[in-house]
C-alpha cells in the first residue's frame, strides 16, 4: 500500500524575492524580475537580459564559513532549505535522522568555477586550480550541503534531467516516503548559472531571447515570443508522510497525489512535436492521484517562451485532456522569473502550492497575443481568484525527459 504524502514546508529564493512570502508578494504584484544582465561584461554578446536573484548574502542565511565553500547554487539550496525545513516545524532532536533525506536537483552545477579554474590554468598553471574545484563544482553538492547543514541522515540523491530537474527530485522524493524509504524529505532544484558559458552556449543554440525589453523577453504562448530568459534561484519544499505530519501536529499546504515521467525518445533539445511524451506524463500523474481530465483546476505549464516548447506543450495538454482542456486555466510562472533550468520545476510547485492555500492563479505576465496555435486559456491580462482544488505542473527537460506532478487540495 502506498502511503500518502503531503506537502508541510516552503522555501524559494527567486529573481523576485529571496523568501517565500517575498516572492509570493511578488507573484501577486505582476513583478518581473528580468533585468540588464550584472554578472559580467555583455559588450560582445547578442543576449543582454537575465533574471538574476537579487540582494542575496549567504551569510545571512547560513553559517559563514560554510557558505564560502560552496559555489551559488548550493547556497540557494541551502538558504531555500532552511526556510522550508523552519516553516515546517522540524526538530531533528524528535527524529530519526536517518529517516529524513534530500534530493534536490542541479540541472548544471557550477559553470562558474570551472570558467574560473579553467583561466588559472591558462594564466598561472595547474598548480593554482583550487583544491575544491572539483566538490564546489558537481551538481549533487547542493544535496549533499543540504544534508550536512541540517543533519539529515537518510536518502540523499539529486536527479539530473537538464530543465525537469527540480520536478523530477520531487517526485522521487514522493516515491521515497510512499514505498517506506524515509518519513520526511527535502525536494526541489537550485541552479546559477547566468554566466559567460552558459548565455554564450544558448544563445549559439538559438534557445535565448535577444530582446531588449523585459517587460517583453519571457512572453510564454504569445505569437512574438523569440526564446526564453535564464534565470536562476532555488524553490525547495517539505515532503512528509502523513501519519507522520498528524502526529506531530504539522501544518499541511497540500496533498501531493500524482507523479508522472517520461522520455520523447525524440530530439535531444525539441519536445516530440506532438506532445504525446508530455501528454503521457501527465495522464500517468493523474492517474495516480485518481483524477479525471475535468477535475484539474489548473496547469502551471513549463511555458518557457520558446517556440517549439509553448506550440508543444500546448499539442500535449490538448491530447491529456481532451475537451477539458478548454476550461483549464494555464499560466507560466517564467513570465516573471525566466527560466530557472534545474530549479524551475522547485520554484513552480511553490507556487502550486499557494495558489491553492490562497485561492489565485497568477496570469501570465507580458504576453498579449497569443500565437493562433496557443489557443488555450493562459491566464493573460489579469488574476483569477478561484477555489483550487487540483492542480498540476509539467516540466520539459533537453533529452526529452517530461515530468507532471498533481496537487490536491488537503481535506483529511
Amino acid at each position: 500500500m502506498k502511503r500518502r504524502v503531503v506537502v508541510t514546508g516552503l522555501g524559494a529564493v527567486t529573481p523576485i524575492g529571496n523568501t517565500v512570502d517575498a516572492f509570493w508578494h511578488s507573484i501577486k504584484s505582476g513583478t518581473v524580475g528580468i533585468g540588464a544582465i550584472t554578472k559580467f561584461d555583455t559588450t560582445n554578446y547578442k543576449v543582454k537580459l537575465a533574471a538574476e536573484v537579487k540582494d542575496f548574502d549567504a551569510k545571512e542565511r547560513m553559517d559563514a564559513r560554510a557558505a564560502r565553500r560552496m559555489e551559488t547554487f548550493s547556497q540557494f539550496a541551502v538558504a531555500a532549505s532552511k526556510e522550508a525545513f523552519e516553516d515546517a516545524g522540524l526538530d531533528m532532536e524528535q527524529e530519526d535522522p536517518f529517516r529524513v533525506g534530500v534530493t534536490i536537483g542541479s540541472g548544471i552545477g557550477s559553470l562558474s568555477i570551472i570558467e574560473k579554474e579553467y583561466e588559472k590554468i591558462l594564466t598561472k598553471g595547474p598548480g593554482r586550480v583550487n583544491p575544491l574545484m572539483v566538490p564546489l563544482m558537481i551538481s549533487n553538492m547542493a544535496a549533499g550541503n543540504v544534508s550536512i547543514q541540517l543533519g539529515l541522515k537518510g536518502k540523499c540523491t539529486n536527479v539530473v534531467t537538464a530543465c525537469a530537474s527540480g520536478t523530477n527530485c520531487i517526485g522521487d522524493a514522493l516515491r521515497a516516503i510512499q514505498y517506506g524509504d524515509a518519513e520526511v524529505m527535502l525536494a526541489g532544484g537550485t541552479e546559477s548559472s547566468i554566466t559567460p558559458t552558459a548565455i554564450a552556449g544558448f544563445t549559439n543554440l538559438t534557445a535565448l531571447t535577444t530582446s531588449s525589453d523585459p517587460a517583453r523577453a519571457s512572453i510564454p504562448f504569445d505569437k512574438d515570443r523569440s526564446g526564453f530568459v535564464l534565470g536562476e534561484g532555488a524553490g525547495v519544499v517539505v515532503l512528509e508522510e502523513l501519519e507522520h505530519a498528524l502526529a506531530r501536529n504539522a501544518h499541511i499546504y497540500a496533498e501531493l497525489a500524482g507523479y508522472g515521467a517520461t522520455g520523447d525518445a525524440y530530439h535531444i533539445t525539441s519536445p516530440c512535436e506532438d506532445g504525446s511524451g508530455a501528454a503521457k506524463a501527465m495522464e500517468y500523474a493523474m492517474k495516480e492521484a485518481g483524477v479525471k481530465p475535468e477535475e484539474v483546476d489548473y496547469i502551471n505549464a513549463h511555458g518557457t517562451s520558446t517556440h517549439h516548447n509553448d506550440l508543444f506543450e500546448t499539442r500535449a495538454v490538448k491530447l491529456a485532456f481532451g475537451d477539458a482542456a478548454k476550461d483549464l486555466y494555464i499560466n507560466s510562472t517564467k513570465s516573471m522569473i525566466g527560466h530557472l533550468l534545474g530549479a524551475a520545476g522547485g520554484v513552480e510547485f511553490v507556487t502550486c502550492v499557494k495558489s491553492i492555500e490562497d485561492s489565485y492563479i497568477h496570469q501570465t505576465v507580458g504576453t498579449t497575443e497569443t500565437d493562433p496555435e496557443c489557443d488555450l486559456n493562459y491566464t493573460l491580462g489579469t488574476p483569477v481568484e478561484k477555489e483550487l482544488n487540483c492542480v498540476m505542473t509539467n516540466s520539459l527537460g533537453f533529452g526529452g525527459h517530461n515530468a507532471s506532478l498533481v496537487l490536491k487540495k488537503y481535506r483529511g
